[in-house]
């Protein structure tokens, strides 16, 4: 069968209703035990009448899970790939799935959504479009604020957590399975709504998803960010993450050096010649907001970041991320400065960057950077925000391995430029060098 069939049955007849009742009865006393199924909110999801439910998607499971919250049949959209077999495409259409062609603005299947909820039928929207795992959520594209506003239907924010560590493969584990509902959002009814009356509205309907998302746990988006140290990459990342949308604060040594940088919003010392936004507050690093940051860099040089620590690692709030741009190792032991960081601070994550080292270059021009964190979420988290903000960001686990690297072309640099002075001397300038690096 084609698609157009798998739509008209979800518009004609609906739900095979002795299997979706039957799956149901055997899925939902086995996610009980197995995954400790845990549903919140159950009581904001009406039992009759048309109703939007806007849900976070981390697997393949997500439909069926989310759909032991409601005391109703839930129809929701499945990519076409998934209806090639006759058997698998009758199955997945039983249990109220029409197929959806993503990436093209599919008007078959919005109409499709829009005739079940004008019938009274209860949608189950992705906003996100496809799953996003691991890290925080994903942007929601503007289909759901589109639905809502042509029919008028109320939203359920939802979110869902941990489904994605259920399955390895085909391998199904037990892990604790979380749902959480919010209360209905309202929106009036629009004829041929604006792509932005619908992105605006979907802009609304996503913070309350991410409400219920951190709410059970998850990794919050990065909103704030509070730099501590107005070097040369302090003050590029300042200018950089501006454009990303979040907020900034760029904290100084001194109470005079935030005034003259806030006066002429150009570091003259360490970045001439680029322009601080008005958007990135600039401020005496004890005046920074760092209670309520997201996202504590640290971009101060290795000698420096014992006193950062000892100042402000006390005020890094426990939902907060670390990132520590320091390179080389500390005295007067050798410590590197994530695992120095790490010991100290009661963030949730601690990561480290690394990549060149020359903040003018890489702000003008881009440059691949690597994430280290033993938090694969939180490395993540951290790629994205810097690739949006222009560079080319990879992640590993391996902290200590990226901590050596930047320890050892930092020696190497200074090496370098020892033996071009010293000339026949060279080693020994060397050597001398790399321990003052040390």
């Amino acid at each position: 069968m084609d698609h157009g069939t798998y739509l008209d049955r979800a518009r004609r007849r609906g739900v095979n209703p002795i299997v979706y009742w039957l799956v149901r009865a055997v899925l939902q006393p086995f996610a009980h035990l197995y995954w400790r199924l845990s549903r919140i909110g159950r009581e904001h999801i009406p039992q009759e009448g048309p109703v939007i439910l806007a849900a976070n998607h981390r697997s393949f499971l997500d439909p069926f899970v989310i759909g032991m919250m409601a005391r109703r049949p839930l129809y929701y959209m499945a990519k076409k790939e998934l209806f090639r077999g006759r058997f698998v495409s009758w199955i997945l259409s039983s249990l109220g799935a029409f197929p959806i062609d993503r990436g093209r603005g599919d008007q078959d299947s919005m109409r499709t959504a829009r005739e079940i909820l004008e019938r009274g039928d209860c949608v189950l929207v992705f906003p996100e479009g496809t799953r996003v795992r691991p890290g925080p959520l994903g942007r929601p594209k503007r289909g759901v604020g589109r639905l809502a506003l042509e029919t008028g239907a109320p939203v359920i924010p939802v979110a869902v957590f941990g489904t994605e560590k259920v399955r390895r493969g085909w391998r199904i584990r037990p892990h604790k399975v979380r749902i959480r509902a919010g209360r209905p959002l309202r929106f009036p009814q629009v004829d041929q709504p604006s792509p932005q009356l619908a992105g605006a509205v979907t802009e609304r309907i996503w913070p309350c998803v991410e409400l219920q998302w951190e709410w059970l746990g998850g990794v919050a988006p990065i909103r704030r960010v509070a730099i501590l140290g107005a070097g040369s990459w302090g003050t590029g990342l300042a200018v950089k993450l501006a454009g990303t949308g979040v907020g900034v604060e760029l904290g100084t040594r001194t109470p005079e050096q935030a005034g003259h940088l806030a006066t002429t919003r150009v570091n003259d010392a360490y970045l001439p010649g680029i322009r601080i936004p008005d958007e990135v507050r600039i401020a005496h690093a004890d005046a920074l907001s760092i209670e309520r940051a997201d996202l504590v860099v640290f971009a101060v040089p290795a000698r420096g970041l014992t006193g950062c620590v000892a100042a402000h690692g006390d005020r890094i709030p426990s939902r907060a991320g670390v990132l520590v741009l320091a390179k080389g190792l500390m005295a007067p032991h050798g410590s590197l400065p994530g695992a120095y960081v790490s010991e100290r601070v009661a963030a949730r994550a601690v990561a480290c960057l690394g990549g060149p080292g020359h903040a003018a270059d890489a702000i003008a021009h881009g440059a691949s950077l690597v994430a280290a964190s033993t938090d694969v979420d939180f490395a993540e988290q951290v790629a994205d925000l810097l690739n949006t903000a222009g560079f080319e960001v990879q992640t590993t686990t391996d902290v200590t391995g990226v901590e050596l690297a930047g320890a050892a072309k930092n020696a190497a640099v200074v090496a370098a430029a020892a033996a071009a002075i010293a000339g026949p001397n060279a080693a020994g300038a060397a050597a001398g060098k790399v321990f003052a690096e040390v």
